[in-house]
């Protein structure tokens, strides 16, 4: 699929998909094109309550999808709606509007655009092995897997500098950094779209500066805790990323707002939606609507995940942090796979829950799915097993209490 990477377009703005998809500002807000029937993106109020997993193969229209060419459609529709209520609108820049320059081991990104130019720079560790152009994991902050590994394939690592992008101090931060200073103080862009935009020119200045020695064809994307919310929405938001691995991301990232709620009730101590919206900027602002209403959310993180299919994704999950809800992180893997099951590639989806360490902290036990799915999808090697499911937690994937839907064989 070619065509969500243009759905993205500022307020005011107006962008055609391909006479499928149509998103933009108008007074009436954002409308969707679905089978050559526009739609209006829905209110909060209109939205029905759903105490289950969303299914991510009922388009807008109410018919389910039942091909690979109609899940190319209903993916733009989340992808349009995940804006609309969670993570805000990601600006249509083109290509052109980037430059990139390399010197000493840094790339400096260069953005003209709006009336406005901003920079900044990414730092390259490159292996002492492999093949140039190299391909690289780009970090969101910095890269919390074993790095030393990921060189030693032959694959570079790049610091994105999202904090300087997007602030994420606390929840005063919205509306600070260069995007901001770019798209407005007010724009709708969550921190976390905020960085999917700015890795996005990354890889247009990758691609347009050889001497930095990056293969752009070639490029997976991670980020641990907050940052790893960041790398799945970079994942979701950006086609040119060949594998995403959220590394502990929690709330917002691999684990579902309705599945968190349910440990809220039953004891647990788990993020929210109405903590989260309190504590940082991650989100957009009027996410907060939903602090108390997660069932009313159209979608859900296994759809969010579900933007990825058919790349690669790997979660890196933590059993041993009751904050990230791993039982919630593990439900939402098991449901977002059958997206993979039904395109017929269930090997690129893989989930891996791992405790006994701090956060953040790479157990060794977790080196062989990453050094699978980096030899798979970033090296071309299709010998490695990356059908991983697994977690060494004690908690079930209790289906027919989170699904009352099934996966279709997408022809």
């Amino acid at each position: 699929m070619k065509i969500r990477s243009l759905l993205f377009c500022s307020a005011g703005t107006i962008a055609l998909l391909t006479a499928i998809i149509v998103s933009c500002k108008t007074h009436g807000g954002n409308i969707v094109q679905s089978k050559g029937e526009l739609q209006a993106m829905p209110s909060y109020a209109s939205l029905p309550s759903n105490p289950k997993l969303p299914d991510p193969f009922k388009m807008m229209n109410g018919k389910r999808v039942t091909t690979k060419k109609e899940w190319a459609r209903r993916q733009t529709e989340i992808a349009a709606l995940a804006q609309e209520f969670e993570y805000g609108y990601k600006p249509n820049t083109p290509a052109s509007a980037t430059t990139g320059a390399f010197n000493n081991n840094t790339i400096t990104v260069t953005v003209n655009n709006n009336g406005k130019t901003i920079m900044f720079n990414c730092t390259i560790t490159y292996p002492t092995t492999g093949s140039k152009p190299y391909p690289a994991m780009i970090g969101i902050g910095m890269s919390n897997l074993n790095n030393a590994a990921i060189l030693n394939l032959g694959v570079a690592v790049i610091n994105f500098p999202n904090n300087q992008v997007a602030q994420q101090s606390n929840a005063s931060s919205r509306g600070k950094g260069l995007f901001y200073d770019m798209f407005g103080s007010d724009h709708s862009a969550s921190a976390t779209m905020a960085w999917a935009w700015g890795v996005s020119r990354l890889i247009d200045a990758l691609e347009k500066t050889p001497l930095a020695n990056i293969n752009a064809a070639r490029l997976g994307v991670t980020g641990c805790s907050r940052n790893g919310k960041g790398a799945l929405a970079v994942g979701a938001f950006e086609e040119r990323i060949k594998l995403t691995i959220p590394q502990e991301p929690g709330a917002g990232g691999a684990a579902s707002w309705r599945v968190s709620d349910a440990q809220i009730l039953a004891g647990k101590k788990v993020q929210t939606i109405s903590q989260i919206v309190t504590e940082n900027v991650w989100f957009r602002e009027n996410f907060s609507q939903f602090g108390k209403t997660a069932d009313k959310l159209p979608f859900d993180q296994h759809s969010v995940m579900a933007l990825v299919a058919p790349r690669a994704l790997l979660i890196i999950d933590n059993t041993s942090i009751d904050w990230l809800s791993p039982v919630s992180a593990w439900i939402t893997a098991n449901a977002a796979h059958k997206v993979w099951q039904s395109l017929g590639v269930p090997d690129r989806m893989g989930f891996s829950q791992v405790g006994a360490h701090n956060h953040c902290a790479f157990p060794d036990a977790q080196l062989p799915e990453l050094t699978a799915y980096i030899q798979k999808f970033l090296l071309d090697n299709n010998t490695p097993n990356t059908n991983v499911m697994k977690s060494d937690g004690d908690h079930k994937y209790d289906e027919a209490t989170w699904v009352d839907w099934t996966a279709p064989g997408l022809r």
